[in-house]
Order: structure tokens, then C-alpha cells, then sequence
């Protein structure tokens, strides 16, 4: 699996702490080997029509992806649970 980043994924990235860097690192390399591990919790946001996604950081963050074919997402965002379901609903 393949990600590619927005601008504003990049931005907000740099912005967190290097702890949450670190995490965000790690799950993403788990990421790429298999989008539906467990431990990611990832799950398709409503309205699903608009096909967003997310993937656990850690319990208090997330990021947001949109698949773009079959091995490639676009991350869109990084952020708090609670700030991420708002934005995209």
C-alpha cells in the first residue's frame, strides 16, 4: 500500500508532538502491510458517501484517508478523534 499526503496532512503532522509522530509512524508502517489490522480500527465515515476514512493513532488520534485505487490512499488529515468526525460530517 501506497500513501500519498496533503499539503494539510503535512502541516498538522509537523505540528504533533514527537511522541505522536512516532505513533502515527508506527501505524502507518502497519498501515501498509494490511489497511484492515485490527489494531488500526479502521472505519469508512458517515455519510459514506463521501469516502472518507480513518485509522487509529492512538485512542485520542487519528487519520483521515480516502482510497485512491487499489494499493494507493491520499491522507488527508491528522488529529483528535473528536475533531476529525466533526470536520467530515
Amino acid at each position: 500500500m501506497r500513501i500519498r499526503f496533503t499539503e494539510e496532512f503535512k502541516q498538522r503532522y509537523n505540528q504533533l508532538p514527537r511522541i505522536l509522530q512516532k505513533k502515527a509512524d508506527k501505524q502507518q508502517r502497519l498501515f501498509r502491510s494490511n489497511p484492515f489490522h485490527p489494531s488500526l480500527n479502521t472505519e469508512k465515515l458517515a455519510p459514506k458517501s463521501r469516502e472518507v476514512w480513518t485509522f487509529r493513532v492512538d485512542r485520542k488520534y487519528r487519520i483521515a484517508f480516502r482510497f485512491i485505487d487499489g494499493d494507493t490512499i491520499l491522507a488527508l488529515t491528522v488529529g483528535p478523534h473528536d475533531w476529525i468526525y466533526k470536520i467530515f460530517r
